[in-house]
């Protein structure tokens, strides 16, 4: 008796040569991801839309975007279990996240981004996340530093019927089945039409501009204390 993982990898390995042959050519459903970053400055919000195959085979399909952020970029934990609450976003965090290090004390981190219907778009299924970018060193000639985002990897947990349309799969992987059920479900890694990398460019200072923001901040702070202690002085109420 062959195991039903055996079977799947015999169809889709059948389907493969039909396709490569010619008899086949119109029985993949491409799969289309489509990215974008909203919003300008250290605070924006990334889009990732995907569509999967017809209509009627994406009915109870989950999909997670599996993203790899570069030291550059960060998601906010606390900002992000407020969006869950609210049922905006559903995010799973598989690194530690210091939101206050800068770009060169920082590590990358990986994130599952479980992405929910599109009802403007039939098979398609989006998230949006609110990303935010690090402090860098100051440089000596550049006032604008970039920062590369990375592809996602897809993984989709489906009926069968609609991974065989799709033809070309990665190896299954674990993951949890949702953010709220701590429960490991198998899913599919599946290929998608390359999309260009997203490059974001983040404001630097310059070095030589150094002396000048220190001297500035100092004698801000400083007129700003006493301002406040002079107040103190002249309203505070003082008991011996």
């Amino acid at each position: 008796m062959f195991s039903d993982k055996f079977i799947l990898l015999l169809i889709v390995t059948l389907r493969f040569f039909l396709v490569i042959n010619g008899g086949g050519e119109t029985t993949c459903q491409k799969v289309t991801v489509i990215r974008e970053i909203l919003s300008n400055g250290f605070h924006r919000d990334l889009l990732t839309k995907v569509e999967l195959a017809a209509v009627e085979h994406t009915a109870g399909c989950g999909v997670i975007f599996k993203e790899h952020l570069p030291r550059g970029l960060y998601v906010d934990p606390y900002q992000l279990t407020s969006l869950q609450q609210h049922n905006v976003t559903e995010v799973l965090l598989l690194d530690h996240i210091d939101v206050e290090a800068p770009e060169y004390l920082s590590l990358e981190h990986t994130l599952l981004v479980y992405a929910k219907p599109d009802p403007e778009c039939d098979g398609c299924f989006s998230a949006t996340v609110p990303i935010h970018t690090r402090y860098h060193r100051p440089s000596e000639q550049h006032e604008e530093a970039l920062v590369n985002l990375l592809n996602p990897q897809l993984l989709v947990r489906c009926n069968t019927g609609l991974l065989l349309k799709m033809c070309q799969v990665y190896p299954e992987e674990d993951a949890p089945c949702s953010v709220k059920d701590s429960t490991t479900c198998r899913w599919t890694g599946v290929m998608f039409k390359p999309v260009p990398e997203l490059i974001l460019q983040v404001p630097v200072g310059l070095k030589q501009h150094e002396l000048v923001v220190c001297t500035v901040t100092f004698l801000a702070t400083l007129f700003s204390s006493v301002f406040v202690l002079a107040a103190v002085w002249k309203y505070g109420q003082f008991y011996i």
